[in-house]
């Protein structure tokens, strides 16, 4: 099975090479091959300078760049790289170091075991660095509200790490450009009655002062989101 890696970049120069080199090293399950699709979201720093520099050190047949120069939010990268993604599955990976790529064994294993169609990692069941405790808060309200609403169990809507199908991705009408990608492709997946399966990630989370982005504005469009879909869309 194929899967494409999808990065959202957005002024990350002091990570981007870093993360992309986990990726490289990361040690998927067998029959699993990796293609990389960056897309730089109108980064104002050297980010894309950086993601040139990487090119040298992957085959470029499954090395993808895709640059455009206004920022336009983490959804719409996704959605880019999702028209250039060629495998059976999908991995969004932030570029911020926050989530790990040692990790993929992990999200990949119930899908490799016929377990799982979507897989997300979970902040709440792994190991992790402490996170701020509004933002803890908040993921937590916003699961608590998924589960209500889609009657599903998730600890961890939010969380960076999810894995989908590709064709799945596809069929979903996602329209959400900035952070409201995650209550909005997990609100149209559970819609569609398939359950998330969910394994513990680490998590090393970052400071504002480190470029931290999401903030308590994007929690409150997170949960009219997911109102929004469960009774209007």
């Amino acid at each position: 099975m194929k899967l494409s890696i999808i990065i959202p970049v957005f002024n990350e120069e002091k990570t981007i090479l870093e993360c992309l080199q986990r990726i490289k090293r990361a040690k998927l399950p067998k029959k699993w091959q990796t293609e990389i699709i960056v897309v730089d979201d109108g980064s104002k720093d050297n980010s894309k300078i950086e993601i040139q520099k990487s090119k040298l050190h992957f085959k470029s047949k499954n090395f993808k760049i895709i640059f455009y120069s206004n920022n336009r939010g983490k959804g719409y990268a996704i959605r880019l790289g999702l028209k250039q993604a060629i495998g059976d599955y999908v991995l969004i990976q932030d570029s911020d170091l926050e989530y790990d790529p040692s990790d993929y064994p992990k999200l990949l294993k119930p899908i490799s075991d016929k377990k799982a169609q979507v897989v997300y990692g979970s902040r709440f069941l792994g190991e992790r660095k402490s996170m701020f405790f509004w933002h803890m808060l908040g993921n937590k309200i916003l699961s608590l509200l998924t589960n209500i609403l889609y009657d599903s169990t998730l600890s961890d809507m939010e969380v960076g790490y999810k894995v989908f199908p590709r064709q799945l991705l596809n069929n979903l009408n996602l329209k959400e450009d900035r952070f409201g990608f995650e209550p909005e492709v997990t609100a149209k997946v559970l819609k569609r009655k398939i359950r998330i399966y969910e394994v513990p990630i680490s998590y090393s989370g970052r400071e504002y002062r480190e470029g931290k982005k999401i903030t308590w504005p994007d929690a409150v469009k997170a949960a009219f989101i997911l109102l929004k879909c469960r009774f209007f869309a």
